[in-house]
Order: C-alpha cells, then structure tokens, then sequence
C-alpha cells in the first residue's frame, strides 16, 4: 500500500471532516455546500468527492467517528451488556469535544437506549418496573436535553455539576 497516499487521504479526511463541523456551528446544515467544505478545507472539490459521494455521507461518518469514540468509552458495559451510571466518562468526552457533539445533535442525533444502557436495577428500585418504557423515552430526553443545554452554554459548569443534574433527578424517589 502506497504510504504516503494513504497518509494524505487521511489528512484529507481530517480536513474535510473539520471545515464541515466549523461550518456547522455557523451555519444551518442545508445551507453548507461542497465548495463552501472544499473551500474551508483549503482542497479541490474532487478531493471531497474521492471520500465521499455527498455531504450526507459525510455525516454518516462523522456520527459512526462519535459513536465508535463515545462506545470505547464505555466499552467494559457494552461487553457486559450493563448499565454503570457512570456519566463522568461521558460529560468530560463531551466537554473536551464541544463542536463534535454540538454538531451530532444537529445533524438531529441523540443518545438512544443503543448508545446508553438505561439501568435496569435502578428502574425495578424507583418503579418497580411499572411503566418502564415511559421512564425509558423521559431519561433519554432528558439526558439529550441536558448535554444540548450544557453545549449551549460552552460547557460552562464542570462534568461533575452535570452528572450532578442527572443523578439528582432520580434522587429521594421512594
């Protein structure tokens, strides 16, 4: 395999890959084009158009790249098929990949019961399972809804005080 090309495709991809999620916090995604792409990444559009067919395709990877990152985060639950609680690992990969998550939840992604394991031992303790699928759907909104606000605001307040937020929601409950 030629080496140097490869190392160029990968430079490439990385270019392409950021210009498109610097144009996506300034702009709405249905107004950003290829040649506005090629010209941030400082490349020829037919160098976009060796990686990918469309911009649509772009974003399938940039999703697959966060999902593959955010699943080697919690890689020992997905093996154990469990859920630990443990948002930590999660808030300060999002902190410390602000525009990255700021644009998976414009490209209009969120985390699903696929991308985080609701606890089951926690919804036998709080509901006794009653009407799970219900506290399912409103601990994945509210998750989404947190970190949206949370990327909003420039991550201003620490993972800690995030987690905080999440885990105090089901705090005190008999």
């Amino acid at each position: 395999m030629n080496v140097s090309n490869n190392a160029r495709r990968k430079t490439s991809v990385a270019r392409i890959e950021n210009a498109y999620l610097e144009l996506l916090q300034e702009n709405k995604r249905e107004e950003i084009t290829v040649r506005e792409i090629a010209k941030r990444a400082g490349i020829n559009r037919s160098t976009f158009y060796a990686n990918y067919t469309d911009i649509s395709e772009l974003e399938e990877k940039i999703k697959e790249r966060l999902l593959s990152e955010f699943r080697a985060i919690y890689k020992e639950e997905v093996r154990k098929r469990s859920g630990s609680n443990d948002f930590l690992k999660l808030f300060y990969h999002i902190k410390d990949n602000q525009m990255l998550y700021r644009a998976y939840f414009r490209l209009g992604s969120g985390f699903s019961a696929e991308d985080i394991r609701y606890d089951p031992v926690q919804a036998e303790k709080y509901f006794k399972n009653k009407y799970i699928d219900y506290h399912i759907e409103f601990f994945y909104n509210g998750l989404n809804a947190v970190i949206k606000k949370w990327l909003e605001k420039g991550c201003a307040e620490t993972p800690e005080e995030i987690e905080f937020i999440i885990k105090s929601e089901y705090a005190g409950r008999k």
